[in-house]
């Protein structure tokens, strides 16, 4: 199979060349990297021309989490994978590619996503999330899981993902959207009988250190993102409720790790449903308020 490989990078810093060192280590490298840049002031685009067939350069206003990756996928129309990853995320072992990719041999596999393990330095809080949306088991995933993995079944991360281009074509590529554009595709994939798989062997060292502003300004985004997109929760199920079992599962991973961040955390997560509840309502909230409250400021542009 022909395999690509595409990469938004913007001042990718000192992990450009963790991610450099972790890319050459693999047994399965893809046959076109592609690199798509959105303004860089530092030394990235010298770092990953290492290992570049193509780089394209775009304004960091055009920037976006779907479009942005189209721009890629266009360039590779008459290959048969595209792995996506972003710059932050370092392959962990030498056959992530490899794992990432087999399930491809079936043909009704329309997508897969590797394990992201925390970061070295993350907290317990961090570690958490995680080890909670990232288990050790491989999971296939198919329409018939609805009824009993609601929105689960629609969650990815391209991160480090891959995508059958025929497929993704066949549900017309990358959403425009505030963030979450793999959601959407992902569940237009599951809604038209493909499979998607969660292949725990495919891992990469991938986490946020965010502050509770910033995870604040991230749910009020993933907010605005199903309120413009309500046939997804109306179809596989609310995001909230897929919230409450990662409370549970936060505490008791707290109580055994460490006690005294509980209350950082209850206030993490209250913050985020409040602001995941105010995304829903965006719609009444004015725009120069909504850039305020949002990570991702251009899409309100």
């Amino acid at each position: 199979m022909k395999i690509a490989l595409i990469i938004p990078t913007l001042n990718a810093g000192d992990l450009a060349c963790k991610f450099i060192d972790a890319f050459k280590s693999q047994k399965l490298k893809p046959q076109k990297v592609i690199v798509i840049d959105s303004g860089s002031t530092d030394n990235t685009l010298k770092i990953f021309g290492d290992i570049a067939t193509d780089i394209y350069k775009i304004d960091k206003r055009d920037f976006n989490h779907g479009l942005t990756r189209n721009v890629g996928i266009d360039k590779v129309r008459d290959f048969d994978i595209a792995i996506f990853m972003s710059q932050d995320a370092i392959l962990a072992n030498e056959e992530a590619f490899y794992h990432l990719t087999k399930h491809f041999e079936d043909l009704m596999v329309g997508a897969t996503y590797g394990r992201q393990l925390p970061r070295k330095e993350a907290n317990p809080i961090e570690a958490h999330a995680r080890l909670f949306n990232y288990p050790d088991k491989t999971i296939i995933k198919s329409k018939e899981d609805i009824k009993h993995l609601g929105i689960k079944v629609a969650f990815g991360s391209n991160s480090f993902s891959a995508f059958s281009i025929k497929h993704l074509l066949e549900v017309n590529g990358f959403p425009y959207t505030i963030l979450s554009e793999e959601t959407y595709v992902l569940a237009k994939l599951i809604l038209k009988n493909y499979k998607i798989v969660y292949e725990s062997k495919a891992c990469v060292y991938h986490s946020h250190g965010y502050s509770i502003k910033e995870e604040f300004k991230r749910y009020f985004d993933t907010g605005v993102f199903h309120a413009q997109n309500p046939w997804i929760m109306q179809t596989f199920g609310k995001a909230q409720d897929e919230g409450k079992k990662f409370v549970k599962s936060e505490i008791r991973h707290l109580l055994k790790e460490n006690p005294k961040l509980i209350p950082e955390a209850i206030l993490r997560d209250i913050s985020k449903y409040i602001a995941f509840k105010m995304g829903l309502k965006e719609k009444y909230i004015p725009k120069s308020i909504k850039k305020k409250l949002s990570m991702h400021k251009s899409f309100w542009e």
